[in-house]
């Protein structure tokens, strides 16, 4: 008997353990959180990002330096004709020489030159934070519509099981003789017809994955738990931070770079110079000597030479203010219709879940009574409850389309706003 309890204990063990791992709620998880983080992590746009902030450093560093000195070294005065042609002793104007020689670029040139390089540091960090919101934002977008897709798959389930009420009741019914034969056949055409539905998410399951998988590789195969995201959503607020989003935010190191880019090209007019130091070696007869010069560049022809490079940058100014002011434009657009959006989603929410879902699932329920009570028509439940699929489906779509909206609200003017 003991023998019997032990291995009985153990089956019940066993049993127990293979449930505990079938259950769901031990799967793999995967919230929007860590969604988040795990495409800033392992995004290659930002880590590409990252590599061109390095680039941008490291080549700021000698932006201001003065060029490398070049080292001289040649025979000065080497005759080829005469009594001492060809040799390197006999001729006292004969010399050996070694020197350096060092250019100096003006003044305002080396400054716009390091203002460019600082501005182009500036403008890859705004580069990485444009290209954040584009990580973030997608990366929700993506979530959320997975998240929506496993919700209409869990309704399913619940509509199955009422299909499987309905069939029982019609089955009733008939066994009653209150109900003809051929009825038994309408839940088994409503069931194919969910069936259908529910073969369009397994391509809405699949594509939603695979565009999460763009930002959080394997994880994405993992679950969508937790519920749609509720970031708030301030009209006023976002219209001032309209001029801070990180697609124009990035405009203004730009421009300081443009206007560096100008600054060094009016440098051009001004007379870059350089020094040269040289040592010339002679016979020990005639003695060494030493020789020391400078040298001035002369702009002397600004209309051919600097002025068209100094316009053209000019022109690159101009042409980066109003691609500026149009890129304004396009968001103070886009900002109106995502609030206008918004607001019609939010309406469509709350009036599917006070008025239209209550009003079918009170329809279904008069509809069955009528044909438990032999005064209604079978026909008349099956449409009622379409209508009631149908409104809970466009439930789970409206929900999912106002939670899409807030994201991409949120982390254009709310989070990047902070």
């Amino acid at each position: 008997m003991n023998s019997k309890c032990y291995c009985t204990g153990w089956s019940l063990v066993a049993g127990l353990a293979a449930s505990v791992l079938a259950l769901p709620s031990f799967a793999a998880a995967l919230t929007l959180d860590e969604a988040l983080r795990l495409a800033e992590n392992n995004a290659p746009s930002l880590a590409a990002q990252d590599a061109k902030i390095q680039a941008a450093s490291s080549a700021a560093i000698p932006a201001g330096e003065l060029p490398d000195p070049k080292l001289l070294a040649g025979v000065q005065n080497y005759p080829i004709g005469g009594p001492d042609r060809w040799s390197i002793n006999d001729d006292f104007m004969t010399m050996q020489m070694v020197g350096v020689r060092q250019e100096m670029p003006n003044g305002d040139k080396r400054k716009a030159r390091i203002e460019v390089a600082n501005a182009a540091v500036d403008r890859a960090a705004a580069e990485r934070r444009v290209a954040r919101l584009n990580v973030r934002q997608s990366t929700a977008v993506a979530w959320i519509n997975s998240y929506s897709v496993e919700r209409k798959d869990a309704l399913f389930q619940d509509l199955y099981k009422e299909n499987r009420l309905l069939t029982d009741t019609v089955r009733a019914r008939i066994a009653g003789g209150r109900a003809q034969p051929a009825d038994a056949v309408t839940p088994r055409q409503e069931a194919a017809r969910l069936a259908e539905q529910q073969d369009d998410l397994v391509l809405q399951r699949a594509q939603a994955r695979a565009a999460l998988k763009r930002w959080i590789g394997s994880a994405a195969n993992d679950k969508p738990v937790g519920s749609l995201p509720q970031w708030p959503v301030d009209s006023s607020s976002y219209a001032h931070k309209l001029q801070h989003h990180p697609e124009l935010a990035a405009f203004a190191p730009m421009t300081r770079e443009a206007q560096a880019k100008v600054r060094e090209a009016e440098s051009e007019k001004k007379s870059d110079w350089s020094w040269e130091l040289d040592y010339q070696h002679r016979d020990r007869q005639f003695g060494d000597m030493v020789s020391v010069q400078l040298s001035w560049d002369l702009p002397l022809f600004p209309d051919s030479r600097q002025n068209p490079k100094i316009a053209a940058k000019q022109a690159e100014l101009s042409q980066l203010e109003a691609e500026r002011e149009a890129l304004s434009r396009e968001h103070t657009q886009q900002l109106e219709n995502e609030l206008a959006d918004y607001e019609h989603l939010k309406r469509a929410v709350t009036r599917n879940q006070e008025s239209l879902l209550p009003l079918a699932r009170e329809k279904v329920e008069l509809s069955m009574a009528s044909y438990r009570a032999g005064t209604g028509d079978l026909n008349a439940v099956v449409a009622a409850r379409r209508e009631l699929i149908e409104a809970r489906l466009k439930q789970i779509d409206v929900e999912e389309q106002r939670a899409l909206t807030s994201a991409r609200l949120y982390f254009a003017y709310g989070e990047s706003g902070q």
